[in-house]
């Protein structure tokens, strides 16, 4: 990505982005999503990341929130039988805070067994240890049970009381707003050479009414900085062993390393970016890959496919791929909301690419800079269809099963 002229400096690059979405935009939202995205994760859904998320938490900004959902488009319907996470997998939050692309340390998460659809698994989660790495510190938390009534169960939120972290792992609704088929329909038609902006007139949300499984942690800043200052970077990983067995019991038992079965970092780059043959080698690679320029190749092939010129690619390089792929939040940065219903223009913005919030609307900022700012509406979809929580885990309630005729909100 050295061919145009990408600032190396975290800070100076946030700076940068920001001020050209503040300045062009002319009222845009902020956000996007990497569900299904790929065949090795379309193959195997507990692993599949949809979005991840790194905040300052708007009511206490001494907190940061982590967030990485997976397993998308859950049925209320089937919730309960859905509604459970792989005790097979690692689900981690890499943690980058020197200012390169190699991270420092993680946040383990693991979850025991699901033996009943009416108890919770058990999550055990692993804290940074940068000062002592002999000693991370590890608690255990329980998920939200899922029920088909028509009020979702409340979220289990569990503190940890020495560290003063707090978790939740459970079925939340989709917090992504995207539309999926007039999107399709739009690159379908610049690749044509014939672009119709009219295709994304639809204003239709493709995750409207499906909920899908979120894990979100909350963790005091200092856990977070390193000698990159308030910079810090978050890439979301999971992990299986590299082998498997199927007993004859029916229990698959894994053995050898753990080795990556999807990230997910700035939002979309997999599902907007890389060609398709290559999609699973980028859910396979790291941040390190992608500072070594292994998919700018890809990336700029394209973007130039697609119209966007040299100086739009560059902002957009910017964002994804300065020192690897990682959600960069500047913890400097003072932040008061969630996102829910602000543009990037709006007062105060501190949104995407500053970390994401579980309220922005990315897509929107990346479909104006693909489009060399002619996209100005960005996919016609500016919210989720339901209201976020305004308190840990800043998620909104699974949606439950309707009675007829009551609307199931599903807009596909």
């Amino acid at each position: 990505m050295e061919k145009f002229g990408i600032n190396k400096t975290v800070a100076s690059t946030f700076i940068l982005i920001l001020a050209l979405i503040n300045m062009l935009l002319p009222a845009l939202p902020a956000k996007a999503a990497d569900h299904a995205e790929s065949t090795s994760v379309s193959g195997d859904p507990g692993a599949d990341i949809g979005d991840v998320f790194a905040f300052l938490n708007p009511n206490d900004n001494s907190k940061v929130v982590l967030a990485i959902t997976v397993a998308g488009f859950i049925v209320p319907a089937e919730q309960v039988n859905l509604g459970f996470f792989s005790p097979d997998i690692i689900y981690r939050f890499e943690i980058e805070n020197t200012g390169d692309s190699i991270p420092d340390d993680k946040i383990d998460i693991t979850f025991s067994q699901q033996t009943s659809r009416t108890q919770p698994q058990t999550a055990t989660i692993k804290l940074p240890g940068f000062q002592t790495p002999s000693k991370k510190t590890i608690f255990f938390a329980p998920t939200t049970v899922q029920t088909l009534n028509p009020a979702a169960n409340p979220f289990v939120i569990t503190t940890h009381q020495s560290s003063g972290v707090r978790f939740y792992a459970g079925l939340t609704d989709d917090p992504f707003y995207f539309d999926i088929v007039g999107f399709s329909r739009f690159s379908a038609s610049v690749l044509a050479g014939n672009p119709d902006g009219t295709r994304l007139q639809r204003s239709r949300d493709s995750f409207a009414g499906y909920n899908i499984h979120t894990i979100a942690i909350e963790v005091p800043a200092s856990m977070l900085r390193g000698s990159a200052g308030s910079i810090v970077g978050i890439n979301g990983v999971t992990m299986r062993r590299r082998s498997a067995t199927r007993q004859n019991n029916g229990e698959v038992v894994g053995t050898g390393d753990y080795v990556i079965v999807d990230r997910g970092a700035t939002p979309a780059v997999n599902t907007a970016l890389i060609p398709f043959p290559r999609k699973n080698e980028f859910n396979a690679a790291t941040p390190v890959d992608d500072a070594n320029g292994v998919f700018a190749g890809s990336i700029v092939a394209s973007l130039t496919a697609l119209g966007t010129n040299p100086t739009n690619i560059g902002i957009l390089a910017n964002i994804a791929f300065v020192n690897g792929d990682y959600l960069r939040l500047d913890m400097s940065t003072p932040n008061r909301s969630a996102g829910f219903g602000e543009r990037a223009t709006t007062p105060g913005y501190t949104g995407f690419p500053n970390g994401r919030r579980t309220g922005d609307d990315t897509i929107d900022v990346l479909l104006f800079f693909i489009s060399n700012h002619a996209l100005t509406l960005g996919d016609n979809v500016n919210s989720n269809e339901v209201p976020l929580g305004n308190a840990f885990p800043f998620f909104a309630p699974p949606h439950q099963p309707f009675e007829s005729p009551a609307d199931d909100r599903t807009r596909n």
